[in-house]
């Protein structure tokens, strides 16, 4: 008879919300002339044509794609690539453009883009990711006013109930930038796709709920008030 031991037995994960009620379906998609204005940024939906080539000049550097697959090669190669994502029915992306001086930037300059993208609507949630920002704005008010805007219309207006976000294991800044956002450490998927060099990375998933919204709302929106009265 095999006698059970330690290395046998896997503790069931405990049910932390067992009087759920059922949650609605994510309101998706996003209206195509959805804009999200902060005091520093705004987001608009991107218009590949039109915004493929100042977006490409802001992100040319290798920093920016060192942990990020399919670098583009030129501004018609990027237009191509956000052209397909566009047509994607899961994905929403956004150029982010600066509303006020920013690191020397003027206002109105296009500084990043990211994207809601996995958008289920039967399981109401989504993705925040593809976040590319040019190295200027790193550690200024632009991500963290950016992540505010995306989870807020999220869960207050699509009616999410899950937002993840995740990263390449060997991405550090990256995974520091999220977890100061208030998302949640869940684990990591071991050898979960392929890099450009053709390694396999392990990807570092975080995510925020509908329940810990509000904790993380209050958060960012310290944590920029902090920003702003710092300039």
């Amino acid at each position: 008879m095999h006698e059970t031991t330690d290395l046998d037995r896997f503790e069931p994960v405990p049910d932390p919300r067992p009087l759920d009620e059922p949650w609605p379906q994510l309101n998706w998609p996003v209206p195509a002339d959805t804009v999200l204005a902060g005091e520093t940024v705004q987001l608009n939906p991107i218009d590949p044509a039109a915004d493929a080539a100042e977006l490409f000049r802001a992100l040319d550097h290798d920093s920016v794609w060192a942990h990020v697959p399919g670098r583009p090669s030129d501004p018609r190669h990027f237009e191509e690539i956000l052209g397909s994502r566009h047509a994607l029915p899961e994905w929403n992306t956004w150029v982010v453009r600066t509303r006020r001086a920013v690191a020397g930037l003027p206002a109105g300059t296009v500084v990043g883009t990211s994207s809601y993208l996995d958008a289920s609507s039967h399981d109401a949630r989504l993705e925040v990711g593809y976040t590319l920002y040019t190295p200027a704005v790193w550690s200024s008010a632009v991500n963290p006013e950016t992540k505010l805007l995306l989870l807020g219309h999220a869960f207050d207006v699509l009616q999410a109930g899950r937002v993840q976000l995740k990263t390449d294991t060997r991405n550090h800044r990256s995974q520091q930038a999220i977890a100061r956002l208030g998302a949640e450490y869940e684990g990591t998927l071991r050898r979960h796709f392929r890099r450009p060099d053709g390694t396999v990375r392990d990807t570092v998933m975080f995510s925020v709920t509908a329940e810990h919204w509000p904790q993380v709302r209050e958060r960012l929106t310290a944590r920029l008030a902090s920003m702003r009265a710092e300039r």
